[in-house]
């Protein structure tokens, strides 16, 4: 059985970098996609970032090229079974519960959408701070 375990997070200071780690377990992800969903207070679930676990090729939302791709990095560790999401320059609309989640690999142009994955962590609530 999968399961995702997130760490991280918690209060952090406008300006700071924070990384989360989305510990996985239960499967052999080599043919997985992992990525990183944010919901905000009052928000929908948010697509941050995604990652294919073979060969590290990553996604980003559309309305972020250029600009959060840079401050926001994803990455995997395959010796760890674990996944990173580091937000550098931390800002007030990064505040939210994050969720790391997990499917078998699909077309990339599925990885934004939060009903392509089937497996879930619990989620870590990030407060950005002044």
């Amino acid at each position: 059985q999968v399961r995702l375990v997130e760490s991280g997070g918690g209060l952090v200071k406008i300006g700071e970098s924070m990384t989360l780690s989305c510990a996985a377990s239960g499967a052999t992800f080599s043919t997985y996609v992992m990525a990183w969903f944010r919901r905000a207070p009052g928000k929908e679930r948010e697509f941050v970032a995604a990652i294919r676990w073979s060969g590290g090729l990553t996604y980003w939302p559309d309305h972020s090229q250029g600009s959060d791709q840079g401050r926001i990095i994803i990455s995997r560790d395959t010796a760890k079974n674990t996944v990173y999401l580091q937000i550098n320059d931390v800002r007030p609309d990064d505040a939210g519960v994050y969720y790391c989640a997990a499917t078998v690999a699909i077309a990339r142009m599925a990885w934004p959408r939060p009903q392509t994955y089937d497996y879930w962590g619990q989620g870590n609530q990030v407060t950005v701070s002044l």
